[in-house]
């Protein structure tokens, strides 16, 4: 909800002039009597409980399957963003309901293994459907298209979230260290987005998330880069130094609580309604030079060189693997994967169950199963397939798609396996 502050008058609420358009739903949603929710917290609550939400606990961040328990992945990102965004939203006195949705729910799109999974999935969505990849669209398909809940009957339906929450997925990314940022005006189609980070939240609150999601990987990087020995404390107390020296900004440290603390409040005082959402330009240049430096020191650091190479070996090995299965005769593809279970039960078992839900492959199997959901893919149409395949992997956590190719490169029944395989592509099958 909102609260007393100077951009109260902005805020997502009922005396706003966008107000109706915010709520309007991508589809009809059940009603639940004597609901005591608000229709961001219920979007809120509907995102927490899918599957996808729960994913992120073992979905990289920025280092990968590292069996340590203190560093961050997805989800504490996540939740970062949701913490950072509400006490900015709550200061700045915009409705903090809102925030908190759009905070949550988004990365639901985002690959395994980090930006190195969004890049290989980007070269293969290019290579094979001609189109663009970019994990904030993607975000908006999952809970537009994807992601589902049993209503009170048992039934699978769609998430049907509120317009404002979906245009905060959708333009929760691009640079913000170097521009002020107001929502725009306009209702656009969300679909008719075609370029990441370029558009404009709708809503000052996902304007607030947009910033809230830079600000809140700054210091966690460098300390898990720490932990993780990939630049020491010698370094991070020269950042500090160097800090202090160029732009006279006293940091005892550069970790998380500092930056957050420097960064927020510095933020709420720095911008107005009129103006939009802004950093000082000595918090600009302070953003700019922690980016260069992790730029420098973390993301192309050589020591992950190696897991970059590994996440494309991983993903392009399920990709082309389930590619083999298809036929332009659908029943062949789920029979294909049907034999395939018992030497892929995981890959291919839950690729089955993904067919039946989300294709129209098997509507009487999908009616019993309780799926009222969407159909998504005709899957008699090749680019469908391909589509369905990109979004099944980007779905994965990074340890479910590690089982998927520890059981692609274990050969107890290849012989029998290949032989299925090749049937299905001479449609002997």
């Amino acid at each position: 909800m909102t609260s007393a502050g100077k951009f109260s008058k902005v805020a997502a609420g009922k005396s706003n002039s966008k107000w109706n358009d915010c709520l309007r739903r991508y589809g009809e949603l059940y009603q639940r009597e004597n609901d005591p929710r608000s229709e961001f917290n219920r979007d809120y609550n509907r995102i927490l409980h899918c599957t996808a939400y729960r994913r992120l606990k073992h979905k990289t961040q920025v280092f990968f399957a590292t069996g340590h328990d203190h560093v961050c992945t997805r989800m504490e990102h996540v939740n970062h963003v949701s913490a950072v965004s509400y006490t900015i939203a709550k200061c700045l006195g915009l409705n903090t309901e809102l925030t908190s949705a759009i905070a949550i729910g988004h990365d639901l799109g985002h690959t395994p293994f980090g930006h190195r999974g969004e890049y290989i999935l980007k070269s293969l969505y290019k290579e094979f459907l001609s189109e663009d990849f970019w994990h904030e669209r993607n975000s908006l398909r999952f809970v537009d298209k994807l992601e589902t809940l049993e209503d009170p009957n048992g039934k699978d339906r769609n998430l049907c979230l509120t317009y404002a929450v979906r245009d905060g997925l959708v333009c929760h990314c691009g640079e913000v260290d170097d521009r002020v940022l107001s929502p725009r005006d306009e209702v656009r189609d969300l679909y008719g987005i075609v370029e990441a980070g370029r558009e404009a939240p709708f809503t000052w609150e996902g304007c607030v998330v947009k910033i809230a999601d830079k600000i809140a990987f700054l210091g966690r990087d460098i300390e898990d880069a720490t932990v993780m020995g990939i630049i020491s404390r010698e370094e991070r107390n020269d950042l500090v130094q160097d800090i202090k020296r160029q732009l006279e900004i006293k940091l005892a440290e550069v970790n998380n609580t500092s930056l957050m603390q420097h960064l927020i409040l510095d933020l709420c005082k720095s911008s107005e309604p009129e103006e939009g959402l802004m950093f000082s330009e000595q918090s600009v240049e302070l953003i700019r030079v922690i980016k260069r430096f992790s730029e420098e020191r973390i993301y192309n650091s050589p020591r992950l060189t190696c897991f970059k190479e590994f996440a494309s070996l991983v993903i392009e090995s399920i990709f082309d693997t389930l590619r083999d299965f298809y036929s332009p005769r659908p029943m062949d593809i789920i029979k294909g994967l049907k034999n395939a279970v018992p030497y892929y039960p995981s890959l291919a078992g839950t690729f089955l169950d993904w067919m039946i839900k989300y294709s129209d492959v098997d509507l009487e199997t999908r009616g019993k199963r309780g799926h009222a959901n969407d159909v998504v893919y005709a899957i008699d149409r090749e680019n469908d397939y391909v589509q369905s395949i990109v979004d099944y992997i980007s779905g994965m956590t990074d340890t479910f798609a590690l089982k998927a190719f520890r059981e692609l490169t274990s050969f107890d029944y290849a012989p029998e396996l290949w032989e299925v395989r090749r049937g299905i592509a001479r449609g002997t099958t």
